[in-house]
């Protein structure tokens, strides 16, 4: 055999393990309700289908479960076994709330598999965790009377939208405390009036994205995307790493124990003088004003929907901020989980608190039309606090339940709140009422 085909044929040795390798199917486990979204009433028997698959699937045998009431109070917990790759998991529950399963198996390797499963019951009668305080209203008006009292101050900065047909600048306004309001703005290059949509962001610190603007300004919209932060929207990753890592290390306990000195106050600020601004553009179209956000960006389109009257429709996933006082009813709080790390002697002041911050309270002011999508199984977003938020809303709304969706939209979980979405966005560009559920 010549040099060249022993290489040759080791090459293709090598390719053929290397395929081999890349082709395992990697071990999962799988939880599938016995109704398809997840929604059960009263004492109805609750079933999951628990499914391990992949390679070496058949040495599981056995897994063990957890079901959390609320994410948080354990109404059960037992041993699986499995029959041909499959078995179930039985409960039920007579009060509202929701239920979260948790099963854990052990491969050969020692390597520990979890899968989640989700179940609501009654939901649209789950309640409040606490009283909304007495003074909320009197409270975030304070707020608000503090911000009116600062020049707003618009600075516009031209840039390239890289759109055609969209123009673009990158904003700043005034805020509370000598502190601003960046953000950037996008809209089509045609149109005199035009509909308005805010977007307000998930949790971190991050640069802003163009086509985050661009892409709606597109579709019609006059658009203005804020950062949560009083930060330049482009600078470098390490600029934000720095920053994450410094001045805005866990910046959601700011001020945590006092509801005046809260971080939360300055970017919920921001978000109302945000859609104040689009209202008193001479190119809005004096009807339609939007409020959209993902996570930490749903907590702000609460608030937005909540304190701004001119705000006209409502849509989030996944909304953070939900909750905040569950812990005291059984459940699982959203993030950002204000009690987290707090020395015992502390967490009654930190839940006071909080209690002026839950979308919970902002939901019963909201009177738009609101779209809100949860996902059964999100732990950072728990369905039980979502649902009592919703639950709050006073104006038309409609709940995107996902029963495989976590807080990300991991293998498209998420897809059934974008087939939503979509109608509303176009129904509400141009000016039609929201479609029916």
């Amino acid at each position: 055999m010549s040099i060249t085909n022993f290489f040759r044929r080791s090459l293709f040795g090598l390719t053929c393990v290397c395929f081999a390798l890349e082709a395992r199917a990697e071990l999962e486990i799988a939880l599938s309700p016995s109704k398809t979204n997840g929604l059960y009433q009263l004492g109805e028997t609750i079933v999951w289908q628990v499914k391990v698959s992949g390679d070496d699937s058949a040495a599981i045998h056995q897994a063990d479960y957890v079901l959390k009431q609320g994410g948080a109070t354990v109404i059960g917990r037992g041993t699986l076994a499995f029959t041909n790759g499959t078995g179930s998991i039985q409960t039920s529950l007579t009060e509202p709330g929701t239920i979260l399963a948790t099963v854990t198996a052990t491969n050969a390797s020692q390597q520990v598999i979890k899968a989640l499963g989700g179940a609501a019951v009654a939901p649209e009668k789950i309640p409040a965790s606490s009283p909304c305080p007495a003074d909320f209203d009197a409270f975030w008006q304070a707020k608000l009377n503090e911000l009116s009292a600062v020049p707003e101050q618009p600075v516009l900065e031209k840039g390239v939208s890289g759109v055609t047909n969209v123009d673009y600048w990158k904003l700043t306004l005034n805020n509370i405390r000598g502190t601003h309001i960046q953000g950037q703005l996008a809209r089509p290059v045609r149109g005199e009036k035009l509909p308005a949509m805010l977007i307000v962001q998930y949790a971190g610190v991050y640069p802003l994205q163009k086509q985050w603007v661009t892409e709606r300004a597109a579709q019609g919209w006059l658009v203005l995307n804020i950062m949560a932060h009083d930060l330049p929207i482009d600078e470098s990753a390490a600029f934000y790493q720095a920053q994450a890592t410094n001045e805005l290390n866990n910046y959601t306990a700011i001020g945590r124990d006092d509801r005046d000195h809260s971080y939360f106050v300055r970017m919920f600020m921001g978000c109302y003088r945000a859609a104040e601004y689009l209202s008193e553009r001479p190119d809005w179209d004096g009807k339609t004003l939007v409020v959209t956000g993902t996570s930490q960006g749903g907590i702000q389109s609460f608030v937005t929907a909540a304190l701004n009257p001119k705000i006209t429709a409502l849509l989030t996933l996944v909304p953070a901020g939900c909750d905040n006082t569950g812990d005291l009813v059984g459940r699982q709080p959203g993030w950002p989980g204000w009690l987290n790390g707090v020395s015992v002697g502390d967490k009654e002041k930190v839940r006071q608190t909080s209690r002026y911050f839950d979308a919970v309270n902002f939901a019963a002011r909201v009177q738009c039309p609101s779209l809100v999508g949860l996902g059964l199984i999100d732990t950072t977003s728990p369905a039980s606090g979502v649902f009592a938020a919703f639950n709050q809303l006073r104006g038309p709304k409609e709940i995107v339940v996902m029963s495989h969706a976590e807080h990300k939209n991991r293998n498209g979980s998420q897809a059934l709140y974008s087939k939503r979405f979509d109608p509303w966005n176009k129904a509400l560009v141009k000016g039609k009422p929201v479609p029916p559920e």
